[in-house]
């Protein structure tokens, strides 16, 4: 799966889906609820466009590093 490319807002918070299940990819919905899982705060340093990672995989989460693009 390809990240999403959000435009972030400086010093505005957004909450990152870390289950996957979340049908309003890349943030959280709340689908997580009953499970381990919780979703990863993330606040914007700069007002700019990042590229959230969508396959979850990423070592630099929230934020996409390719590793989508390895098998």
């Amino acid at each position: 799966m390809n990240p999403i490319a959000v435009d972030v807002e400086a010093g505005k918070t957004y909450w990152w889906c870390q289950c996957g299940r979340s049908a309003q990819q890349p943030f959280c919905d709340g689908a997580h609820k009953g499970s381990e899982s919780a979703p990863l705060k993330y606040t914007a340093a700069e007002t700019r466009r990042v590229f959230f990672c969508v396959c979850k995989r990423t070592a630099e989460a929230p934020l996409c590093d390719g590793s989508h693009a390895n098998p």
